[in-house]
Order: C-alpha cells, then sequence, then structure tokens
C-alpha cells in the first residue's frame, strides 16, 4: 500500500481578534484618530451620494460606506512616503491615507477640520465631479483618484488592476534601500483575478515589501463569494505562495490595526510580502444610494446585521466604555465632519436658475475642454541636451556589428551611464543574452539586480515594471519574447501604462520601454508572429520606433530610454544576424521623434516603410523602373511621426505606397492611409495603395506562413499596381 503523508505549508495563516485588554492597551490617540478619519470618510461618502441622487456625479458612485474600519485600521499609521493603491471602490482608502498625510497622522476630536484639511476634502470631492480643481484635474474622477504626495498612487476601475503596480512601487521602494512598504487593496472580485495572483508570486519570489489587503465585503456586484470559489476565505490564497496572512473582521478597525502592525513589521525586516484579509460589508448596492436589498441578492436582516456591527460604532462605543469619549464629544464628530461636507459641497455646486429647487455644479469650475487631449505623452523637451545625431549623415568612421550585437551593446552603454536602468523578462539573464542574444554579456556585467529573469506572467511583471516607472526612481527596459504576447498582458500595457499620464492629470511620468521582435518567417505560428505596431499606433500614451538597420537602433532606443512616456521598440529577427555597422565611438547619440529618413529619393511614389520592409522595399524598387522614394518611418507613432518629410514627398510623388508586412487586420498602414488621406487628399493622383499580409496569422507551414506575410515580390507588385493606376510616365 502507497505511503502516504499530510504535508503542510509551513506558512502562517492568522485569524486575528480583539479583546477587552487590546482596547485598554490601545493608544488613545490613535483611536480618537482612527474615529475621527472614519467620521471624515463616511460624511464625504453619504455627500457623494447624496449628489448622485441629484444627478451631480457623472459615472458610477461606489460609495465604500461600511467598509471605513479596513482602510482606516491598515492606514492610520503609514508614512506618507508609504504607498497605497485600490480599487474602483476606493475613495475610504485614498482619503484615508491623504487624511493622515494631512493631519502627520494625528486627528485632534475637538478640532477635527484644520484649512488643509478642508482644501483635501473639496479638491476630492472635486476630482469626483470631474472638476478643475481635482486632484487630476477632473480627469481621473470618482474610479482613478491620486495624489503621489501622499502616497496615494491611484485607485484603479480594473479589477485587480492596481496589484502589479503595487508590487512595482515595492520593488521599486526595496532597491532604493528605503524600509517604505506598499499596500495594493481590492475586494473579493479581484481574488480570482490573475494579476492579483501573478503579482503574489513576485513578491514572494523577490521578497518585496508589498501587503495585499483583500476586502471581503461577500459580493462582487451581486454574486456571492460562495458562487465563484470553494473557499471564500481568501487569504487562504498566501498559501500557495508562502506568503503569510492574517484574517480579520474588518468591522473592528483596531483588529486591522493590530494585524497590520504585524505584517508592516516583518515587511519593514525586509521579509518580503503580507496578506491581510478584512471581512466588511458595503452597507449600499455596487453603485448609488441604494442598499443591495433592494436588487434581491441581499436580505433586509443580513443587511440589518452587518450594520449592527458599524465600524464608526464599534470604535465609539469602545471609547465611551474606556471613558475616553462622551456622548456629546461624539455627536460633535459627527457634526464636525458633516459641515466640512457642507461647505465643501457649497463650493462646488449652486442653486440651478433654469430648474428651481435643483443644485448645479458652478459652471465655472469645470475644466477648460481645450485640455481634453493634453498629456497623453510629454513634450520630448527631455531630448533637448541630448547628442542629436543622424547617423544617415555619419562621415566618419565605422564599427562593423551585426544587428542584434548592436542592440545588446547600446543596453549596455545606457546601463553604464544610467543606474536607474533595469532589464526584466523571460531568460534575458541566460542563454547568453536570452533567447536571441540581445542582453549578450549584460547579465554578468550587471547582475541580477540589474537583469531579471521573471517567471512566466507577462501581466504580473509587465505591470511590475509599470510600477517601477511610475515610482520615478527606476527606468525598467521589458522584453516580451514575442509580440502576441502583449495580449496576455493588454490590461497593464494599455489601461494602465498607456493610460496613466493622461488618465491622472499628467501627474504622472512613466519611463518604460517595452522591446519585442517581429518573427515572421521563423515558423513560430499564428501565436507568435504579430506585427504590434497597429495595435500601439491606435492606443493613446505609447510611442514607438522600428528600427531598419544597427546605428538607427542605437539612436532610436537611446531616445527612447531618454523619454519620459512608455515606449515600445521593435525588432525584426530577420535584421539581427545580419552584417551591420554602427558609427565609432560612445553610441551616445540620439534620434528623435519626427525623424524619418529618405533612403532613395525618387519622383513617382512616395514608399513608406518600417523595420526589414525597408530592405524589401529598395530591392523592389531596383526589380523595377518604378522612380520610388523610399521613406524609413523610424518613429511610427503619432505624436513622433515624421509629417514634414512624408508631406514633402507627397506633394513631389503625388502617389503612395505603403509598405509592411503583417496582417491585414491588425496593420498599421490602415492607421497610416486614414491619417495621409485625411492630410494630404489634395496632393494624390490615386488613392493610397498598400503592402500587407494576408488576413490570417502567419500559419506553422512554410508555404503557408510565406503566403501570409509580404516581402520583396509583394512590394515589387505594389509597385506595378500603383503604376498601372497611372498608366506610366
Amino acid at each position: 500500500m502507497a505511503r502516504r503523508r499530510v504535508l503542510e505549508t509551513e506558512v502562517p495563516w492568522i485569524e486575528l481578534t480583539t479583546t477587552a485588554s487590546d482596547w485598554k492597551r490601545a493608544d488613545p490617540a490613535l483611536l480618537a484618530t482612527m474615529l475621527g478619519e472614519m467620521h471624515l470618510i463616511r460624511a464625504f461618502e453619504e455627500s457623494v451620494l447624496d449628489l448622485a441622487g441629484a444627478n451631480l456625479v457623472h459615472g458610477p458612485a461606489h460609495s465604500s460606506i461600511g467598509q471605513e474600519g479596513g482602510a482606516v485600521g491598515s492606514i492610520v499609521s503609514l508614512r506618507s512616503q508609504d504607498a497605497v493603491n485600490g480599487s474602483h471602490r476606493g475613495h475610504h482608502q485614498f482619503l484615508a491615507k491623504a487624511i493622515t498625510h494631512v493631519s502627520g497622522g494625528s486627528l485632534a476630536l475637538d478640532a477635527l477640520v484644520t484649512a488643509d484639511m478642508q482644501t483635501l476634502l473639496q479638491r476630492t470631492l472635486a476630482e469626483i465631479l470631474g472638476l478643475a480643481q481635482g486632484f487630476s484635474g477632473g480627469r481621473g474622477g470618482s474610479m482613478h483618484l491620486q495624489w503621489l504626495e501622499a502616497g496615494a498612487l491611484g485607485t484603479n476601475a480594473i479589477v485587480g488592476g492596481g496589484a502589479p503596480i503595487a508590487t512595482g512601487t515595492a520593488w521599486a521602494q526595496k532597491h532604493s534601500g528605503t524600509t517604505d512598504v506598499s499596500i495594493n487593496y481590492f475586494g473579493d472580485g479581484a481574488s480570482q483575478i490573475g494579476s492579483v495572483l501573478e503579482s503574489m508570486n513576485l513578491a514572494a519570489a523577490w521578497k518585496l515589501p508589498v501587503m495585499y489587503f483583500i476586502e471581503n465585503n461577500l459580493y462582487a456586484v451581486s454574486t456571492h463569494a460562495d458562487e465563484v470559489t470553494a473557499d471564500p476565505r481568501f487569504s487562504v490564497r498566501g498559501q500557495g505562495f508562502g506568503i503569510p496572512s492574517w484574517r480579520v473582521d474588518g468591522m473592528d478597525p483596531l483588529a486591522v490595526h493590530l494585524a497590520t502592525q504585524e505584517a508592516l513589521e516583518r515587511m519593514r525586516a525586509g521579509e518580503g510580502a503580507a496578506i491581510i484579509e478584512a471581512q466588511v460589508y458595503r452597507f449600499f448596492h455596487q453603485n448609488g444610494p441604494y442598499p443591495g436589498s433592494a436588487f434581491g441578492y441581499r436580505t433586509k436582516d443580513e443587511e440589518a446585521s452587518w450594520r449592527a456591527r458599524d465600524p464608526l460604532e464599534r470604535v465609539a462605543n469602545e471609547m465611551k466604555k474606556l471613558s475616553l469619549l462622551s456622548e456629546n464629544e461624539a455627536s460633535t464628530v459627527r457634526a464636525q465632519a458633516q459641515e466640512a461636507m457642507a461647505d465643501a459641497v457649497g463650493a462646488l455646486t449652486e442653486d440651478d436658475p433654469d430648474n428651481p429647487g435643483r443644485r448645479r455644479i458652478r459652471p465655472e469650475l469645470w475644466p477648460d475642454p481645450s485640455v481634453v487631449d493634453t498629456g497623453i505623452r510629454g513634450d520630448a523637451s527631455e531630448l533637448a541636451a541630448s547628442d542629436t545625431r543622424d547617423p544617415a549623415e555619419h562621415d566618419s568612421t565605422w564599427r562593423e556589428t551585426k544587428f542584434v550585437d548592436a542592440v545588446a551593446a547600446t543596453m549596455d552603454r545606457r546601463m553604464e551611464t544610467d543606474s536607474r536602468i533595469v532589464i526584466l523578462g523571460e531568460d534575458v539573464h541566460r542563454l547568453n543574452g536570452g533567447t536571441n542574444g540581445a542582453t549578450k554579456g549584460i547579465a554578468k556585467k550587471y547582475g541580477p539586480e540589474r537583469v531579471i529573469g521573471t517567471p512566466i506572467s507577462e501581466n504580473g511583471f509587465f505591470g511590475l515594471a509599470g510600477g517601477m516607472a511610475l515610482d520615478g526612481r527606476f527606468r525598467p527596459i521589458v522584453e516580451f519574447m514575442y509580440p502576441d504576447f502583449m495580449w496576455v498582458a493588454a490590461d497593464q500595457v494599455f489601461n494602465q501604462i498607456g493610460k496613466a499620464r493622461h488618465m491622472f492629470g499628467d501627474n504622472n511620468s512613466v519611463p518604460l520601454v517595452l522591446r519585442t521582435k517581429v518573427a515572421m518567417g521563423s515558423g513560430y505560428g499564428s501565436q507568435h508572429l504579430m506585427d504590434p505596431a497597429g495595435i500601439f499606433a491606435t492606443s493613446a500614451g505609447w510611442r514607438i520606433v522600428a528600427p531598419s538597420n544597427a546605428a538607427d537602433y542605437v539612436g532610436l532606443m537611446n531616445a527612447a530610454l531618454a523619454l519620459e512616456d512608455p515606449v515600445l521598440v521593435i525588432e525584426h529577427v530577420d535584421l539581427y544576424g545580419l552584417p551591420d555597422r554602427v558609427p565609432d565611438g560612445d553610441l551616445d547619440y540620439v534620434i528623435p521623434p519626427g525623424s524619418a529618413a529618405i533612403r532613395r529619393a525618387g519622383s513617382e511614389v512616395t514608399v513608406l516603410a518600417y523595420l526589414s520592409m525597408v530592405g524589401h522595399a529598395l530591392e523592389a524598387v531596383e526589380q523595377t523602373d518604378v522612380d520610388a522614394e523610399v521613406i524609413d518611418l523610424r518613429w511610427l507613432d503619432r505624436a513622433s511621426i515624421d509629417w514634414e518629410t512624408i508631406g514633402e514627398s507627397i506633394k513631389k510623388t503625388n502617389n503612395v505606397l505603403i509598405v509592411e508586412q503583417g496582417a491585414r487586420g491588425t496593420s498599421y498602414g490602415a492607421w497610416l492611409s486614414d491619417e495621409i488621406q485625411r492630410r494630404y487628399f489634395d496632393w494624390l493622383d490615386q488613392p493610397i495603395e498598400r503592402v500587407t499580409g494576408g488576413e490570417a496569422s502567419p500559419s506553422i507551414s512554410k508555404v503557408l506562413e510565406r503566403a501570409a506575410i509580404a516581402r520583396t515580390e509583394e512590394v515589387v507588385a505594389g509597385l506595378e499596381r500603383v503604376r498601372a493606376a497611372w498608366g506610366g510616365r
């Protein structure tokens, strides 16, 4: 008979509850501060619901009424430089962090609202109402509350979306030599989300000072936790990742505080991550001023039983037992909070002259519509002092190299001169330079602190890199082994990092480079071979470079690593092994945005290409007698493309052929042709012609793969179509 032994994780999983002696030992100033913070948050949320009921909140009003104890208990003792981020239901988390920052962590119950506190409450309410005086100029609203000075990284509308970012902030805190920590707040719904679990794994593996705080309020909208998981004690997740976990009654702020102190002690000591699960209850529905029972998924009895455990009442009653608070003093605390919110509402609204008895937002407080697109990215002024040179004009000596060796040499040079740069990706630290040699020699030179091999979890490690970039102390280079993997990480790539600057009112810079390679022709099939340019070009916030030769790679990558925006750097496997050359010297020059290169002058058609298709276009022109002007775009995104060079060429040739290798559906040329026809329609003699691959992704079959992509032959055919349309000259 087989031997059986029960295995145990040996990872602490603790349920912590308070006793009367805990309340007696508690610092009276701590209890007073917790009570004051919760009353400010409660009055704030009540005002938001009132405004929502009056149709003055545009969008959702996810109130945290009932859940204040978890946020306040865990945040009240944090430093300003400690970081928090949370979910769409995050007003209480943001306010707890901001109030703690403004008050220095100590509130006087007889003078609860200082001038600075009043400003905080009004600015937060203004942000939720979408007004210019909000922390993000009204762009973030209710679900994207950020105040970096207070350590509030930003709440998040994507369930579980903040976990990788907080984990990246914790990485930056640890590797900056601090004892600061990060806390990521999410609910029972996010406890099943892949990004959360990937983040837990990364934090545990790398011993990062991040806490995952689960507000288990039992319901994801109307779906009960029992319906979605076998074990609704969500802190059990820690057992699978080796993370110590605490389970507490979130309606008891002192229990939350005590568990947090235990977790913070190990985190600040460098022992790694922690999990706290607080059992809480939202007194209202997912959104708006009605209880869940109004929608039939909760009973009134259940709601009443939880309301009887109100965390505000719990703290007040315990303080009364200890003679730390009188009934009159408790009433005064609430009255101060309500008065402050009445003043904040009064400053932002007024009687509506067109609707007697109703209120409206003061018209002068709305943002100026003209700023709608400002802050999507920076203005590239950070490149002003750079050594701007175009290698096409280099007239001195050259050094022979391969393209892929230029990739490694450029990153090596930048890491040598900028200690903030770190590289992350699968296998980048192994195989003598990763799977293609692009990090050759770098891992040995800079070690595992700066060349970091990651688990296979693109959403997690890319989001972590995003948190590092948003922190500002590091400049990550992330490698996606193949561009198709961006779909795995799409939330972090597009919803988080791509939108961060604009969404938070341009409060952030995002110095991050994402490297990937187009591998069409290598036989890796439908899920490895796409060209990502078209997808990124239609996603605001990203800059894109696509070098066709080694010398350009140096200048473009240098620019990417100097910009304060996220930059996609696309490479092509067909170029990696080719003999190439770079200018002799220190490889410090940059090719700034707006710098296309004319590779061949011509008068009959403007050919626009990038990556390896530049070479194919030049070959195709040589095989025809079409006098084509071939332009290497280099920069592809809306803000960086060189319209001056493109426009001058079109006005000369009056015909356009856009050349790319990848599939028609995700084509970069579709976006580009639309933009060209609107800008230069009057100079076009015929519709814009395009060369692309087929509709389907490339297949494994060598024959079908070749049929699905474009190379020289397809460009020749494209040139012939252009010539046929004008009848030749």
